[in-house]
């Protein structure tokens, strides 16, 4: 792996964490920052020895959304657009794309476009101290980065609206209990308890958990039919791979089995 500018970058065996590392601006997205977290998400999913990635933030925060010093020139509506275009949907593609589970390990606040990204991850693990806050509409914004589209589909239209519309930070036990979060655990444990966890779905049948990332996204925005389709393409390619004859057999033998993630 490259060594980065803006994103610290650590292996633990099958695991790879990728830590934001801006804390003087709360790991604020930044020009430099999209581009190292897109090229290094990159190569995490390109390499077949990584099994599962850790996505967290330096300091006390996870991240506090865009850095909006580069509206200080006040850009035109077509350079706004290209910046959201061009920056953020690749970033987001990148980590919905990456063909191994990834988690967020939210400390602090994730705000506006860094709430966006710690939704875009597989999983959510914050620290019960720590907060997301869909920010926009108090500078006068609509949410963006793909926060409108995670939002209505994880909690529904009315509860998406009202976070989108209030902007006031929600809790971790709030953000777990309307579905945003899958845990929440003491800050201390932050980093051990997201580690244990990308660990332990390291151990999985990688290919089988890339695959199910793409048939619940597709779910996502087709009917019935289509789905049961695209799941049985998808059921073709797990079929042929090495961990599908290994559980099968540990299934028919009673025993744990050994995925290697081939």
């Amino acid at each position: 792996m490259p060594t980065y500018e803006t994103v610290q970058v650590e292996r633990d065996g099958a695991v790879v964490t990728l830590t934001m590392n801006r804390p003087e601006r709360r790991n604020a997205l930044h020009p430099s920052l999209d581009r190292d977290l897109r090229d290094a998400l990159g190569h995490v999913s390109e390499d077949e020895s990584v099994r599962a990635v850790l996505l967290t933030g330096a300091g006390d925060g996870f991240c506090a959304g865009a850095d909006l010093s580069v509206l200080k020139d006040s850009p035109t509506p077509e350079e706004l657009y290209d910046h959201l275009t061009t920056r953020y949907l690749p970033l987001i593609e990148s980590l919905r794309g990456c063909p191994k589970p990834v988690l967020a390990g939210v400390n602090g606040i994730a705000a506006g476009a860094g709430m966006a990204l710690a939704l875009a991850c597989d999983l959510i693990v914050m620290a019960d101290d720590a907060a997301m806050i869909m920010a926009f509409s108090q500078i006068g914004f609509v949410p963006d980065s793909g926060a409108s589209y995670f939002l209505v589909r994880q909690i529904g239209y009315t509860r998406a609206f009202e976070l989108a519309a209030e902007a006031r930070p929600i809790d971790a036990d709030r953000c777990r209990d309307m579905g945003l979060a899958n845990r929440v655990v003491p800050g201390a444990d932050l980093v051990g308890a997201t580690q244990e966890w990308a660990h332990h779905l390291a151990q999985r049948p990688t290919t089988a958990l890339a695959l199910t990332k793409e048939a619940l996204q597709f779910a996502q925005d087709h009917d019935l039919k289509e789905t049961i389709e695209f799941e049985s393409e998808l059921q073709m390619n797990a079929l042929q791979t090495r961990d599908h004859r290994e559980g099968l057999a540990a299934f028919l033998e009673k025993r744990d089995p050994d995925f290697r993630g081939e």
